[in-house]
């Protein structure tokens, strides 16, 4: 009898790893995967999988941003020698009337697109969430114009805004606004509006995109629970969706305004700025001062002094639509 309780004893201790009658541990081999052991990567892993975006990071972020912070404190002409100047680039930033302009040009174009290109991607998200029949196919022709990219159909409006022949004086004459010849991209405050017409039609569809996917999100018990409390559809909107779609829509609207205050390709290809100065963004004038008047340095601290205001602003909306309790 002794002999037979040893036995099973050390049978135990073998399945529970515990210690037997010599004193010795014994180690179960149960089948349930790998040791430990074998699942230890070597040392230094993570630092060889880091290495290649560390190092994609250092050559195309960081050097070019050192070296533009270099060139922003030069006289650097593009062509020929230059000299070290210090922050006279910086000091003189604002005595250029074209520049300044261009800021106060750029802070109204922002002003105008942003809350259309919300409240349209609102409405367009509100109107496909759904999954009903045609949703799939409203989601593709409303976000289609995203997809095309605003170059694309920046050079398509050239050809419809022209006086006599484009598309846009056709349709306006055959609902009897205009006579049919206007001329859009030389008038400012007329190529000011067709821009922006553009721009809110081509980007809402990516708002669309960002508060329909927020909007998917929300459990369907929570708007149940508000119809059987016998809340209206606004009430459900305003009391439901909007508080639960905060972040995204401060995504949305933080995407809008830095792609705003960074416009360029819209207005160089109708515009290119004109007539005279009356639609030069400060992109363009960052531009024009370094790749037309060759003054790369001041260009350079201009570029360097937009990167600041644009991380000041987004810090402020991050901040401004943060969630609260």
């Amino acid at each position: 009898m002794s002999t037979i309780t040893t036995r099973g004893s050390a049978d135990g201790g073998a399945r529970t790893g515990r210690r037997t009658g010599a004193g010795r541990p014994t180690v179960g081999r149960g089948r349930s995967g790998p040791s430990r052991s074998s699942l230890t990567h070597p040392p230094g892993t993570g630092a060889v999988l880091v290495t290649p975006a560390i190092v994609f990071v250092a050559v195309f972020v960081l050097a070019p941003l050192v070296f533009a912070l270099y060139i922003s404190f030069t006289n650097w002409p593009l062509i020929g020698p230059y000299r070290f100047i210090g922050l006279q680039n910086y000091l003189t930033l604002f005595q250029d009337p074209t520049f300044v302009h261009a800021i106060g040009y750029t802070l109204l174009y922002t002003a105008i697109v942003t809350v259309p290109i919300l409240a349209l991607g609102y409405f367009l998200a509100v109107l496909v969430r759904a999954r009903r029949r045609g949703s799939t196919l409203l989601r593709t022709v409303f976000f289609l114009p995203y997809v095309v990219g605003l170059t694309t159909l920046s050079f398509m409006l050239v050809l419809e805004a022209q006086p006599n022949s484009g598309a846009v004086n056709m349709v306006l004459r055959w609902l009897g606004i205009t006579d049919g010849s206007t001329a859009w991209l030389v008038n400012g405050p007329l190529a000011t509006l067709l821009i922006c017409v553009l721009v809110v039609w081509a980007v809402s569809g990516l708002t669309m995109v960002l508060l329909m996917s927020a909007m998917q999100g929300i459990p369907d018990e929570v708007y149940e629970s508000a119809q059987l409390e016998g809340a209206s559809w606004w009430q459900t909107e305003r009391l439901i969706t909007l508080p639960m779609i905060r972040s995204t829509i401060a995504l949305s609207v933080i995407i809008s305004v830095i792609g705003s205050l960074l416009a360029f390709n819209q207005f160089y290809i109708l515009t290119q700025g004109g007539p005279g100065t009356e639609t030069t963004t400060i992109v363009n004038a960052i531009y024009n001062r370094g790749f037309v008047n060759l003054q790369l340095g001041a260009a350079t601290a201009e570029s360097i002094a937009l990167v600041v205001v644009i991380a000041a602003v987004t810090v402020f909306q991050f901040w401004a639509l943060r969630e609260k309790d």
